[in-house]
């Protein structure tokens, strides 16, 4: 009886977790703010003490995370709605190097010393303060980095190469199954993937992991190793 209690709490748990995912919108974990973090934290602890106290019942694990999820949402309309109060919970990115010299003030508002500074710029492919014109650090933790001209990535507009339009890669096949709606979204066919797919020694759809096509390239064919 025990192991069933848990086994129907765990479900419902699952599903309101799921629902309210859904309500609360897509995010990426680096998108997430402190208060964002908290909020999640809380909420699996709720649900963990709720699923493995016998004396809760579904009901209050139901009440809880709904309680919970329409407080949730109720902050993200207000920051959607109001720049004050988005400012005041979520805070403000903080320009912690400025002109190329460093915010010392600002770097001790945002609790962050050099050695941290420094570990974030590495992770933006930056291993010299002197490279940095400007960077922010954003309200999820992120670093921002605009590098001086000097030691910025030469483009083509820079060599006066004329550009050339993009388009995104399309996928046809994926873990071996044919992604048919691609297939005749592009009016592509089948004997055309087949014939593309022969041209790199494959017979079958199934012994390829991974195939992208881009308009006027050929067929990029990852197999099965």
């Amino acid at each position: 009886m025990e192991l069933k209690s848990i086994t129907s709490d765990l479900l419902i748990g699952f599903i309101a977790l799921f629902l309210l995912t859904k309500l609360l919108g897509r995010r990426q974990i680096r998108q997430l703010t402190a208060f964002d973090f908290i909020f999640s934290i809380v909420l699996g602890e709720l649900l963990g003490n709720a699923i493995y106290d016998p004396e809760v019942n579904f009901l209050y694990i139901l009440y809880t995370l709904s309680l919970w999820g329409l407080l949730m949402f109720g902050v993200q309309l207000i920051e959607q709605k109001s720049i004050k109060l988005r400012k005041f919970i979520s805070g403000n990115p903080a320009m912690v190097i400025r002109e190329g010299q460093i915010d010392y003030k600002k770097l001790k508002e945002t609790r962050m010393n050099i050695t941290q500074l420094r570990s974030l710029l590495r992770q933006e492919s930056v291993f010299s303060l002197k490279e940095v014109e400007y960077a922010i650090l954003e309200t999820d933790g992120e670093l921002s980095v605009l590098k001086k001209s000097d030691h910025e990535q030469v483009t083509r507009k820079d060599l006066n190469i004329p550009g050339k339009s993009v388009k995104l890669p399309i996928i046809l096949i994926s873990d071996g199954q044919v992604l048919w709606q691609n297939i005749h979204k592009h009016n592509l066919t089948k004997k055309w993937l087949e014939q593309e797919l022969l041209n790199n020694n494959i017979h079958r759809f199934d012994d390829v992991l991974y195939a992208e096509w881009s308009e006027g390239e050929e067929l990029y064919v990852i197999p099965f190793s």
